[in-house]
């Protein structure tokens, strides 16, 4: 064979073996269509009580200022409409737990009936889990009181989105689809309420929002996720290990009113007369968001002792929302309650219901050590 011959089945030999190697590339695999019967899939309640993720805004570009008169509520019906995928994971039942429009917004008595409701939910074999939409600014607290309340091994999840319903590059579609994968799966079971946001899965009792409005804000500030709801399956890798939902002593009964608890917050030379006055008002409890690892100030621990005097039960917090309120000599023989790693607020949900049971400093303390 010539020269020039060899040169030309060279160059015709090496698009022939380009072609060949592109075909090994793996072609892209779409998902598998929605089953056509539904019968199998599990039964997820979506219930709504509203927030950010029912809200519109206008124009699209509009992500902070939103929802008002003048923007129409995104009714329930209105996510199945928007994500027809929904069909595809769960049979969803809708439950509207919002109030009239202008209705104030989260105040306690809606806590009481979305936890009555569930409450009822639970008992039905045929739901599987609970999807719970909610405002982002109080629904760790929402959260928690359920994970207190509720009776149930089955999932329960709260979610909301950072961004409204119409916003450019909305959070809310997928946080929504997710929190109903996850209120689906069968790993969920037994480990209390959940919090199911950018793919995060936290639990009730340790999540916290961290920040005003960017959209990765949640977390477990201490101890992290315990899961992830991945784009191709629901994961977890932990347990909690704090008593909750069906291990709940403060579960399946009905709380119409709790006793009322304040929050007094320290800081340098954070005064006294804040708590007088709110004992005046005949508080049974306070949570003292201290400083440090817990420290009120000086005027505040005496004000404390004479809070302690009329019967009060005092819980000390840290403002440094990491690390545990420590159970050291001095703040035993003060006999004020550790509130371990709680935020304030969820400190005075649960001084609140241990309240409901007993006054005993000691028994108060078991209580936190146990949730």
């Amino acid at each position: 064979m010539t020269l020039r011959k060899s040169v030309l089945c060279l160059l015709l030999a090496v698009p022939l073996c380009g072609a060949a190697q592109a075909q090994e590339i793996p072609r892209y695999a779409p998902p598998p269509p929605l089953p056509a019967d539904t019968a199998a899939l599990p039964t997820v309640v979506l219930m709504s009580y509203g927030g950010t993720i029912a809200s519109r805004g206008q124009p699209r570009l509009n992500i902070t200022n939103y929802g008002g008169k003048e923007n129409k509520r995104v009714d329930p019906q209105d996510w199945l409409d928007d994500l027809p995928e929904l069909r595809g994971i769960a049979n969803i039942v809708l439950d509207d737990a919002r109030g009239p429009a202008d209705a104030p917004s989260a105040v306690y008595a809606d806590q009481v009936r979305i936890a009555r409701r569930m409450n009822e939910l639970v008992q039905d074999p045929k739901v599987q889990g609970i999807v719970l939409t909610h405002g982002t600014n109080s629904m760790a607290e929402t959260a928690y009181y359920l994970n207190l309340v509720v009776k149930t091994d089955k999932p329960i999840v709260l979610v909301g989105s950072q961004r409204p319903w119409t916003g450019l590059s909305g959070d809310g579609p997928r946080n929504l689809y997710d929190a109903v994968r996850v209120a689906a799966s069968k790993q969920a079971w037994g480990k209390g309420v959940l919090h199911c946001m950018d793919q995060f899965i936290n639990t009730a009792r340790d999540v916290t929002k961290t920040k005003a409005y960017r959209v990765q804000t949640f977390q477990g500030i201490d101890v992290g996720a315990i899961g992830f709801a991945d784009p191709d399956q629901v994961v977890f890798y932990r347990e909690p290990v704090r008593r909750h939902t069906s291990a709940s002593e403060f579960a399946g009964r009905d709380y119409p009113a709790l006793p009322p608890v304040e929050i007094a917050y320290s800081y340098r030379d954070a005064p006294g007369y804040p708590i007088d006055a709110m004992v005046k008002r005949g508080v049974k409890g306070i949570v003292v968001d201290g400083t440090g690892a817990g420290s009120p100030t000086a005027e505040q621990t005496a004000a404390i002792k004479r809070a302690q005097a009329k019967g009060v039960v005092v819980v000390a917090t840290a403002r440094t929302r990491g690390g545990r309120v420590q159970d050291t000599p001095r703040r035993r023989d003060a006999h004020i309650v550790p509130g371990d790693n709680l935020p304030p607020e969820k400190a005075r949900i649960l001084l609140q219901l241990a309240l409901t049971r007993t006054r005993d400093v000691q028994d108060v303390q078991r209580i936190f050590d146990e949730y």
